[in-house]
């Protein structure tokens, strides 16, 4: 069953069950045993019922300022990765695009580096400067990438892989220089590079959340636009569209959410080429049916990768950005060796 704008309804459905399955799974695993009837019965008690909540105090702090910003966080996280991974791969006309190969995570990582390094020299709150500083610094490595794998690589796919990892290595070289200026800070950024959710609250979620909606909205938007980019410029340009346009929207909106996302968990790789490729499996080669269900998607891989992480080796736990990356890699050659230089 589909929607009148191209949305397989079952999928969008599906994928709704999945993500409120994985927020209630994320919430319940831990050290301490959270049932999902006392979590539910919790939560609405906080609504205007006469309703009484069966967690005792300690137990319903663990959950409203730990368990469930954390969950809400890696929902978010992986709803942008994924969503922007997605629109990267449909603007370029390229399977293997990626925040984390296009050089706009290394980007982001690279300007939320500066601001952790200087940001107290020039602003009293310079964590407010965080998300701004990593949008301009992955709207920096999308261009080079893109720029050196269109003119001196000839634009196919292998060219804009090979032009995002030289980029990525640059901007990542760039960022160990920045790191060795600020060696107070060492620690807080190593965490930060390795990914994660752990250091996250409320206060994260309300800092990228105006961020978030706005990526997110434009990106759904242009979900349209980008079905009819991929009939080729010269077809988009009969239909009345500018494709130039829609690329700059587009990257700009895709770069956004990527730095929205990496200024509060750092550095996850992998999850842009993950989830929109089992998502197009599922729903088709429509961006207007594949953002919207990878929105969900995502979201729920994330909070599924995240429970992971913290259970696999508790009661330490493991960077997110590992987990991803053993994930990731293989997924990488799968998709490499199927698409031979095929566009999507």
């Amino acid at each position: 069953m589909r929607g009148g704008a191209g949305l397989p309804v079952a999928w969008f459905a599906g994928g709704l069950a999945v993500l409120v399955a994985a927020v209630l799974l994320g919430v319940c695993a831990g050290a301490a045993s959270l049932s999902t009837a006392d979590i539910v019965r919790h939560l609405l008690s906080l609504l205007p019922f006469d309703t009484r909540s069966p967690l005792s105090e300690r137990q319903a702090a663990l959950l409203m300022e730990l368990r469930l910003p954390r969950v809400v966080m890696g929902a978010v996280v992986g709803a942008l990765l994924a969503t922007a991974g997605g629109a990267y791969q449909g603007v370029f006309r390229n399977p293997l695009a990626d925040p984390y190969l296009l050089g706009a995570a290394s980007g982001a990582g690279l300007g939320a580096t500066m601001v952790i390094v200087f940001g107290q020299q020039f602003s009293d709150s310079p964590r407010a400067l965080v998300p701004v500083a990593a949008f301009l610094g992955a709207l920096l490595g999308v261009a080079a990438a893109y720029l050196l794998g269109s003119t001196a690589g000839g634009g196919g796919t292998a060219s804009l892989v090979l032009a995002g990892v030289a980029v990525s290595s640059f901007l990542s070289a760039a960022q160990t220089l920045v790191q060795q200026m600020g060696v107070d800070q060492l620690q807080r950024i190593f965490a930060w590079l390795l990914g994660g959710l752990g250091r996250g609250g409320w206060d994260d979620v309300r800092l990228i959340a105006p961020y978030a909606v706005v990526g997110l909205v434009v990106l759904l938007a242009c979900g349209y636009l980008l079905d009819m980019l991929s009939l080729g410029d010269d077809k988009a340009v009969s239909l009345g569209l500018n494709p130039a346009v829609v690329r700059v929207v587009v990257i700009s909106a895709a770069s956004l959410a990527t730095a929205a996302a990496v200024s509060v968990s750092g550095l996850i790789g992998f999850v842009g080429i993950i989830v929109p490729h089992i998502v197009r499996r599922l729903v088709g080669s429509s961006y207007r049916a594949i953002l919207p269900v990878t929105v969900l998607f995502g979201g729920a891989f994330m909070v599924v990768v995240d429970i992971v992480a913290r259970t696999l080796i508790a009661p330490a736990e493991l960077p997110i950005g590992v987990v991803t990356a053993f994930l990731g890699a293989p997924f990488f050659v799968l998709i490499l060796r199927t698409t031979r230089h095929r566009s999507i």
